[in-house]
């Protein structure tokens, strides 16, 4: 069965100010694509149909009554390891968990800008994986190809934004958990700065690598979501300052000088660009330079970036893991990771963390002879259902290193990064690039990204019908 699909977040926005549509209407819209393609996408691990219809209710009084919001009334959807009152977090975990009692400074900035939260959506557990899948919930598929992944660890929202559940969704990002998912379903994924939306109530969320990001088919979308989420707790411990990402959508970003960087950072395990990803991100530096922009080859001087990374994921994850409730439900790899991270938490953990300031300085002089970094998002498109579900810690390590090797070092930095469509290879199956700037660059990605856009249209294009029907595969 062929499903209807969201209108836009900021043309629903218009629409419902304009009074050319309800907010319960749009919300029930939503809701029943939801109902409908949970058999074949699975991308809710949570679904707020009651609520999101009172929501919905309240967002019309509201707006006939004259209010105005930036969001007020438009269905959304959040990452299942943002705190939603009333809600469970599980964060991809088994078990039953309790309702927590408060939201999450990002959603709570969210329905402050009027949104209205239909849904949590799925995740790998406690993120750590470039696929959406365990024995919590099944598999959350892709709607590019239901026999693929959409990606880890923002892979449910990626998988409802990408089919038109909803217009748009938070997700969020420690090793490309918002970039990978959003290259591998045709989408914009922004990776902000860190502390632009804010993580609270974990202000540093592992270790400070993990930020909240946006998913949306547009860059005006994606920017918009991102302007209603930003803005911090007042304990946050990172505070940057303002950016308007949607004033940055229709501004030219000028004639910029732009690194093309294809070869993947240092990882003690192998990784190689494939061959037809490769040519893809070349395209889009030749549309770049056509701009008129000047794209030239250069590698960023990562030099052993990896070796801050590791102490901060794995600390990062065992914290979790010493919170969580059911450890005995949680994956073999998960507990040996948390294991690694307790060794490295004392001496290694501080070496990692002053390492920050060294690698900003040399990798932000990089940015004095370049504007904005081309890199490719992957190395791979995305990997059929299961291919790594089954795996053990190493062999797991390998094949993410494999297919995802990019992302991860502006983790570590804490510095903005930006997916966008590159095209299809083998059968239909998309891979993204990301555009790359130094601390605070939002707005000039932004307008990059937009530019691209304006150019390739590349949100014009849909995934298969057939492959949301609700007679597909489910798990």
């Amino acid at each position: 069965m062929a499903l209807d699909r969201a209108t836009g977040l900021a043309e629903s926005a218009r629409a419902l100010a304009a009074g050319e549509v309800t907010s319960r209407a749009l919300v029930e819209r939503a809701l029943e694509r939801i109902a409908a393609s949970q058999g074949s996408l699975n991308a809710f691990r949570v679904v707020r149909a009651e609520a999101a219809l009172a929501e919905a209710d309240a967002a019309d009084r509201e707006l006939a009554a004259g209010v105005r919001g930036p969001l007020l009334g438009v269905p959304v959807a959040v990452k299942d390891d943002m705190d939603v009152a009333g809600e469970p977090t599980a964060f991809g975990c088994q078990g039953e968990f309790p309702a927590v009692a408060q939201d999450g400074e990002a959603v709570r900035r969210l329905r402050a800008a009027g949104a209205v939260v239909v849904g949590k959506t799925n995740t790998c557990e406690f993120g750590q994986w470039p696929f959406t899948e365990g024995p919590a919930f099944g598999a959350t598929r892709n709607p590019w190809s239901t026999e693929h992944t959409p990606g880890g660890s923002s892979g449910g929202s990626a998988a409802a934004v990408a089919a038109g559940l909803v217009p748009a969704a938070l997700g969020s990002d420690g090793a490309g958990s918002v970039r990978i998912p959003a290259s591998w379903t045709h989408l914009i994924g922004i990776k902000p700065q860190r502390g632009r939306i804010s993580t609270w109530p974990r202000g540093e969320s592992f270790q400070g690598i993990t930020v909240n990001g946006t998913l949306a088919r547009t860059v005006t979308d994606a920017a918009l979501l991102l302007d209603a989420a930003s803005g911090n707790h007042e304990l946050d411990p990172h505070r940057p300052p303002a950016v308007d990402a949607s004033g940055a959508v229709g501004r030219d970003p000028g004639r910029l000088r732009i690194a093309l960087a294809l070869k993947p950072p240092f990882t003690a395990l192998p990784a190689r660009l494939q061959p037809e990803v490769r040519a893809k991100v070349v395209e889009l530096a030749e549309k770049l330079a056509a701009l008129g922009h000047t794209v030239e080859e250069a590698d960023p001087p990562y030099g052993q970036i990896g070796l801050t990374f590791i102490p901060r994921a794995t600390v990062g994850l065992a914290e979790r893991v010493g919170e969580a409730p059911f450890p005995a439900l949680l994956d073999r790899r998960t507990r040996d990771a948390a294991r690694l991270g307790r060794l490295l938490g004392g001496a290694p953990l501080r070496a990692a963390r002053r390492a920050e300031a060294v690698l900003h300085r040399r990798i932000g002089g990089f940015f004095t002879s370049y504007d904005v970094i081309l890199a490719p998002t992957t190395a791979a498109p995305p990997p059929r259902i299961g291919s790594m579900l089954k795996l053990g810690g190493l062999a797991t390590d390998r094949a993410m290193i494999a297919a995802c090797p990019f992302a991860w070092p502006w983790n570590v930095l804490g510095w903005p990064g930006v997916n966008v469509p590159a095209g299809f290879v083998g059968q239909g199956l998309p891979v993204g690039a990301q555009l790359l700037g130094p601390a605070h660059s939002e707005p000039l990605l932004v307008s990059l990204a937009a530019q691209l856009e304006a150019e390739l249209r590349w949100h014009e294009a849909w995934p298969p019908a057939r492959e949301i029907a609700t007679d597909s595969p489910a798990a």
